[in-house]
């Protein structure tokens, strides 16, 4: 099913003369309202008027989180105060937030958008939909809530926390959808399995999973443990919150709302564009957003765009898994890891359940990386409590990470239940470098 057909399977020629005409407006908009972007676009000898059609996107300037910081609060609201009736601010923990303002409109926007990436789900005014990121501040629950209601489906607003209590519910009311970060999905099967809860006797079907980075290992194993079908779902707060991209039924990657959104891949270092099919790091304009719009917002997640035709007829170039961040990626003795990479080696490993961490230390100069993983409950009670499997299993995961990372990483196995869990987003790495 297909929400919006006009504007999800409108022809690429068309897309381009609404981009190009919605580029030349928003960035008059931004020149007229926004004094940054006014002195940005002066100091490059640029006005509005140079903007002739969605190719001309390159000659705009970039802009990055701190920007959003540096004119902390509202230095980047382009619409009166008197317009804005949300405003959302960014989960980070170290200097100011970023906050992101909403028009009524940009709030309508938000909740089509994330009305055709649940309908692309396979989701419809029958089903009964649990929202479990967290509401508030972060843009997560309030984003899938109103598209869930804009499709006319029920809501149950659970957000984060109270898993038990949240697991009755999904068995006792028959929900059939879930939205929750792909590592709360994974809390929330090991609590129906510990509560005797089988997976045959929920109604669950689909899930949106979002908000950190996932394989397909992982995908496999929310699959297995939930009996559903699993979907990804991306979005940033800066550029509007959950519905930027969303899978199909096709799952060869996740289509963007690109009459919303326009997309770029640039390299991470030249900042020069980057052709579909290569990797890169991704770079958003907001095209119709009024509260707070972005020109060329670096996101700092690395992935690839594909422009081939989608059999599931949407028109919208994909975005293909998210290989990491630029700015989270690891630099261990001159090599880049990424978090990921660790994860679709221990979820290769019947072993091993699908709890990590990564801690990176310096000790003599010296680069470390110690991965901590937790073996799964059925093959500890089978005698995994003695040091020879253990270190056996250690052997045989620190060959595997050293042929994927090519550099050598310390294994800890850990008993079932002793990693961290998180009802929100994971804290995968600690990197201790940069507390010394």
């Amino acid at each position: 099913m297909i929400w919006n057909q006009s504007k999800e399977c409108l022809s690429p020629e068309h897309m381009r003369e609404y981009q190009s005409k919605m580029l030349y407006k928003m960035v008059d908009y931004v020149y007229h309202n926004v004094p940054f972007y006014r002195n940005k676009l002066q100091e490059m000898d640029l006005t509005p008027n140079d903007i002739h059609s969605i190719d001309d996107i390159v000659k705009l300037p970039f802009t990055i989180k701190q920007d959003m910081r540096d004119n902390y609060p509202f230095g980047l609201q382009a619409a009166p105060s008197s317009e804005i009736i949300r405003i959302h601010a960014s989960s980070g923990t170290t200097g100011n937030p970023t906050i992101v303002g909403y028009t009524r409109k940009d709030v309508g926007i938000w909740s089509e958008c994330m009305s055709r990436c649940l309908t692309a789900y396979g989701v419809n005014r029958n089903d009964i939909f649990s929202v479990a990121y967290g509401y508030g501040l972060f843009t997560g629950g309030l984003g899938v809530h109103y598209g869930v209601e804009n499709l006319g489906a029920a809501v149950l607003p659970a957000s984060t926390g109270g898993t038990e209590k949240h697991v009755r519910l999904i068995r006792d009311l028959g929900v059939t959808g879930i939205a929750c970060t792909p590592s709360y999905a994974l809390h929330l099967a090991e609590t129906m399995e510990n509560m005797g809860i089988r997976k045959d006797q929920l109604k669950l079907r689909i899930g949106a999973f979002g908000a950190e980075p996932w394989t397909d290992a992982m995908r496999d194993e929310i699959e297995e443990r939930l009996g559903l079908n699993a979907f990804n779902l991306y979005g940033l707060s800066e550029i509007m919150g959950p519905c930027v991209s969303y899978e199909c039924e096709c799952q060869q990657g996740s289509h963007i709302n690109w009459d919303h959104y326009f997309p770029e891949i640039v390299d991470p270092v030249t900042l020069e564009p980057v052709p579909y099919g290569q990797p890169g790091e991704l770079v958003f304009t907001t095209l119709t957003k009024e509260g707070m719009p972005l020109l060329r917002y670096r996101t700092r997640d690395l992935c690839t765009l594909y422009n081939e035709p989608c059999s599931c007829g949407r028109t919208s170039p994909r975005m293909g898994r998210l290989l990491g961040r630029s700015d989270d990626m690891l630099i261990i003795r001159g090599i880049n890891v990424f978090p990921s990479q660790v994860e679709s080696v221990i979820l290769t490993m019947p072993e091993c359940a699908p709890h990590y961490q990564l801690i990176v230390d310096r000790v003599n100069n010296i680069d470390t990386l110690t991965v901590q993983v937790e073996v799964r409950q059925d093959y500890f009670a089978q005698g995994f409590d003695t040091f020879e499997p253990i270190f056996n299993l250690e052997k045989q995961l620190t060959n595997r990470l050293k042929s994927v990372l090519s550099i050598r990483a310390k294994v800890e196995v850990k008993q079932p239940g002793t990693l961290p869990r998180s009802e929100g987003k994971n804290k995968f790495v600690i990197d201790k470098r940069i507390l010394k």
